[in-house]
């Protein structure tokens, strides 16, 4: 029999960024965080190289960065939350900063910034060149520490949300210990915030936590939660391309400093213009991956921008090319597009608040509409700590349910095997370039997957993104079909949500582009 624990506070599910945002701003709350692995480890919060995005220099505002924001998504950002996140931008680096995040300064002692691809300005905020997540996060880690209201479990995994009757969210079902072999734990909680992270680690290509499969997002919807735009993932155009798994990352930043994309015979990739390489992601990503698929190859270019500057400028990458054998400052680093963020998600606004009373979700695993079809750079750690603040505010000011609740049966996991050949599949047919044929025999794949492992997480998480790319008959955004390479005229969500009778029922909202 599961043990049952009372918590009178918000219950939260994961600890990168999103999540310990949350937790510090719920005080005076009585605050639960829990995570799989110890805080710092397995969060992509930890991995970002480029920095925080906000209006900092004196020739910016929040609505150009917004403008910038809404150019990049493609006709499906949402105007008003970007304008809540844009709009907190500098208070939330000033908020960091005192937390102990030692951004790089100016001569001025204000903050430095950086040019990013597709922002009109220098507006990214960095640390120690590429070392922004790690730095940051750890100030939170060491606030959380300290902080009395909190309380950390380093051992826990989320294996399905509780209910009651009416479908309010009371809780989690937490497996604490090994996976398959822990205890289980019915933590009872007036809110739950879900902050788990993307669901990168579902292909077998990419710059995430091998560990983030999107199950907080497949849990949601097995509960009924809407999800918004799961088809949406931005893939990386420049993941360093050594055999590795994850793949290290050559941050954007690079490109911001002059740094150019060449072919194996050093022909330009996306042109000779100096800005050609600062396009969006998507386009990036594209070139890169044509690049690989006609066997000319993709490479970044360092030598001439950042040249002998590389290990004080970019310690992180300098550091992952050398543990690979690769001196960047004398040799083109390769690359190739890989899984980097998701952009859909679990619907939220920004303060968290899901389709679901009791539930949140902030974060890489939720869909505030900030992001559209394609996010823009260095605008994640910024909705993370920005509506992770708000999130932990009104999360504090729920109160708990009555009644009895139901408990969520735990889905089995997946083998290694079965975890491989799902991750190869998505890599293979739902990655950078998308089709009818490979989207239906990606689908064809899980299904064979669910026959031994039903009701899986991670195989719903990797269903949702495959079957809504094939309901999206266009191209826009990161989600680029060689079958409908143009963009419909009319800019279109898509909006799933687990129906009693239909659990992937699709429901759309239109409004122009």
């Amino acid at each position: 029999m599961n043990r049952t624990l009372h918590h009178d506070g918000p219950l939260i599910i994961g600890g990168g960024l999103a999540g310990l945002s949350a937790a510090l701003e719920a005080t005076p709350r009585r605050v639960l965080v829990v995570t799989p692995a110890p805080l710092l480890q397995a969060c992509s919060s930890a991995w970002a190289q480029g920095g925080v995005a906000a209006a900092l220099a004196a020739d910016d505002a929040p609505s150009l960065h917004a403008a910038d924001t809404a150019a990049a998504g493609a006709g499906l950002v949402e105007a008003e939350a970007t304008g809540i996140l844009t709009g907190d931008g500098r208070a939330t680096v000033e908020w960091l900063a005192s937390l102990g995040a030692p951004f790089d300064r100016d001569a001025a002692g204000g903050f430095a910034v950086s040019l990013e691809a597709a922002h009109s300005h220098a507006r990214v905020a960095r640390v120690g060149g590429d070392g922004a997540g790690r730095a940051i996060l750890s100030a939170l880690i060491a606030a959380v520490r300290a902080a009395p209201h909190i309380e950390v479990w380093e051992d826990g995994r989320l294996r399905g949300l509780i209910q009651d009757a009416g479908g309010r969210v009371r809780g989690a079902l937490i497996e604490r210990g090994a996976p398959g072999s822990g205890r289980m734990v019915e933590v009872l909680a007036p809110a739950v915030v879900l902050a788990t992270g993307g669901a990168g680690g579902l292909f077998a290509r990419t710059t995430t936590p091998a560990a983030l499969l999107g199950e907080g997002m497949a849990a949601a919807y097995r509960a009924g939660a809407e999800i918004l735009d799961p088809e949406f993932v931005q893939f990386h155009p420049t993941a360093i391309d050594v055999g590795l798994d994850p793949m290290p990352l050559a941050t954007e930043a690079l490109r911001g400093e002059g740094a150019r994309l060449i072919d194996r015979d050093g022909r330009f990739l996306l042109g000779a213009a100096a800005d050609s390489d600062l396009q969006p992601r998507d386009v990036v990503a594209r070139a890169v991956h044509v690049a690989g698929a006609e066997g000319r190859g993709a490479f970044l270019d360092c030598r001439a921008a950042i040249g002998t500057a590389f290990p004080e400028e970019f310690p992180t990458v300098f550091a992952a090319c050398m543990r690979a054998g690769l001196d960047p400052r004398e040799t083109p680093i390769p690359v190739a597009a890989a899984a980097h963020y998701h952009m859909g998600g679990i619907a939220a606004g920004p303060d968290g608040r899901t389709s679901l009373p009791g539930l949140f979700a902030v974060g890489e695993c939720a869909a505030t509409g900030v992001h559209g079809a394609n996010r823009l750079a260095s605008n994640s750690l910024l909705e993370a700590a920005a509506f992770g603040r708000r999130t932990g505010r009104a999360a504090a000011a729920e109160t708990s349910g009555t009644g009895a609740t139901l408990s969520p049966a735990v889905a089995p996991d997946l083998s290694p095997e079965a975890l491989q050949t799902l991750r190869e599949t998505m890599s293979g047919c739902v990655g950078v370039v998308r089709d009818a044929a490979g989207l239906s025999g990606a689908l064809a794949v899980i299904a064979r997957l669910e026959a031994g492992a039903p009701g899986a997480l991670p195989l719903i998480a990797a269903r949702l993104i495959a079957e809504a790319a094939l309901a999206r008959r266009e191209s826009r955004g990161g989600h680029f079909r060689t079958d409908y390479p143009e963009a419909a005229p009319v800019a279109v969500h898509t909006r799933l949500e687990a129906q009693p009778r239909d659990a992937n029922a699709f429901v759309r909202s239109e409004r122009a582009a």
